[in-house]
């Protein structure tokens, strides 16, 4: 057998339809270099979804390999619980770094979804140690905070979440900041939530633990965009009605709206932060819950007092994880890679301005790198048909429902991005005519 062959007798892939795969064609990729993906055949494909919002610099990064292999030399895993190591160490001083200001103490766990499960934890129980009875969520529509049953609580993608919906913990929904109403502004919709969420407030008294949002991009929804000032007020909520906010950074965090935090277009500080995808780079997982001292604090206790956060993983900041995200901060900082982000946003908004007008899409959302091109629905699986398309012209873009998802690496230089924007623009002509 053939690999494909193998792996439709043997694999079962996440957020795949089985029964369709076999006629999709599957890819097998080889190898990666640059900002190119080789198949088994040798043909080259454009990162275009730098491999599911990872990818910084591109793939093959020397920098980060040696960085990793030496890593591997001197010590390749130890226990993060009751020991540490200077890796770890070094990487969260680096993050608080770049953290927005009042984020003190940095928690590890392995991907998004882990992290934000932490993260879930940390507000109840910091809560319940200060004697409060907060035992409820309050999040949005169409937000995606991972794919454990805490963080599919707090989700609203109903595609991926309703199945679940029997054995999840009790939340509050709003709805979306990103899905307007025929007519309605972004500040007008931002606006209109906050009020839906003070009157939750309001009903449900000091009930409420934390206000859960994705900053400005409600990324796995379809890249649903808000307005800055969406996040000003749940500040402002958070700060009057005790309820901690928690903010998911990790599909916005790290470069790709072109700050290193989305919260920091807002001018605002959580007192949780979520993140990861991009902090190794795109090379290995690593993910961090980030939190302000008044969170921290109340875990602070003798044995008796049972306050521990008894919450962990075996890898939890695995050394050769960490060697890989201080490489690629390094890197970052010294290439730019975060302003470079930023003018890479801007080349794409100013390259697809042309297809914007055209009749088959729907519309273009973006901030920084993160856009999201919704065309018009001409069959079953029209967003897919477009990825296809873009597949044969040499490029790797991934579909949410009828949004194709662009969001290539943050350091792709201009030649190759405009490649792209080029492949995606001709590949929705061709399909949605």
């Amino acid at each position: 057998m053939n690999l494909v062959e193998r792996d439709i007798a043997s694999v079962w892939h996440p957020f795949t339809q089985h029964s369709l795969w076999p006629a999709d064609d599957p890819l097998v990729i080889d190898r990666a270099e640059g900002m190119r993906l080789y198949d088994s055949d040798g043909r080259g494909y454009l990162d275009g979804c730098s491999s599911l919002w990872v990818t910084v610099h591109g793939h093959a990064v020397p920098e980060i390999n040696e960085a990793i292999r030496a890593q591997a030399q001197r010590l390749d895993h130890s226990t993060f619980l009751g020991l540490t190591h200077e890796p770890g160490i070094r990487v969260a001083e680096e993050l608080l770094k770049i953290a927005p200001a009042g984020l003190s103490k940095v928690f590890f766990a392995g991907d998004g979804s882990s992290a934000a499960e932490a993260a879930i934890k940390i507000a109840y129980q910091a809560a319940s140690q200060r004697g409060e009875d907060r035992p409820l969520y309050l999040h949005c529509a169409e937000g995606y905070h991972g794919d454990t049953l805490g963080a599919v609580s707090l989700g609203g993608v109903e595609l991926f979440h309703a199945t679940y919906r029997p054995l999840l913990i009790e939340t509050r929904m709003v709805s979306s900041p990103g899905v307007l109403q025929p007519g309605e502004t972004r500040a007008e919709r931002a606006r209109a939530v906050l009020a839906e969420m003070r009157a939750l407030i309001e009903r449900e008294g000091d009930r409420i633990c934390a206000i859960v949002v994705e900053p400005l991009v409600q990324a796995a929804g379809g890249i649903l965009t808000h307005d800055p000032e969406f996040l000003r007020g749940v500040r402002e909520l958070c700060d009057t009605s005790g309820a901690a906010m928690l903010v998911d950074e990790v599909a916005t965090g790290i470069g790709a709206t072109g700050r290193w935090f989305a919260v920091e277009h807002a001018g605002v500080s959580p007192d949780l932060l979520v993140l990861g995808k991009r902090v190794t780079g795109g090379v290995l997982p690593l993910s961090a819950v980030l939190a302000r001292d008044s969170v921290y604090e109340p875990f602070l206790g003798d044995a008796a007092s049972a306050r521990t956060f008894f919450h962990g993983h075996t890898y939890t900041a695995n050394p050769l994880c960490c060697a890989a995200a201080l490489a690629n901060l390094e890197l970052m900082h010294e290439r730019g890679t975060v302003a470079r982000a930023a003018e890479v946003g801007d080349r794409i908004g100013s390259g697809l301005r042309e297809l914007a007008q055209f009749d088959g899409v729907a519309e273009i959302r973006r901030v920084g790198t993160m856009t999201g091109i919704e065309v018009r629905s001409v069959g079953e699986r029209t967003g897919f048909e477009v990825c296809r398309a873009a597949r044969r012209k040499g490029a790797i873009v991934r579909p949410l429902g009828d949004v194709v998802v662009l969001m290539p690496p943050l350091g792709i230089g201009n030649a190759d991005l405009d490649e792209l924007l080029g492949i995606v623009t001709e590949s929705v002509q061709e399909v949605v005519r």
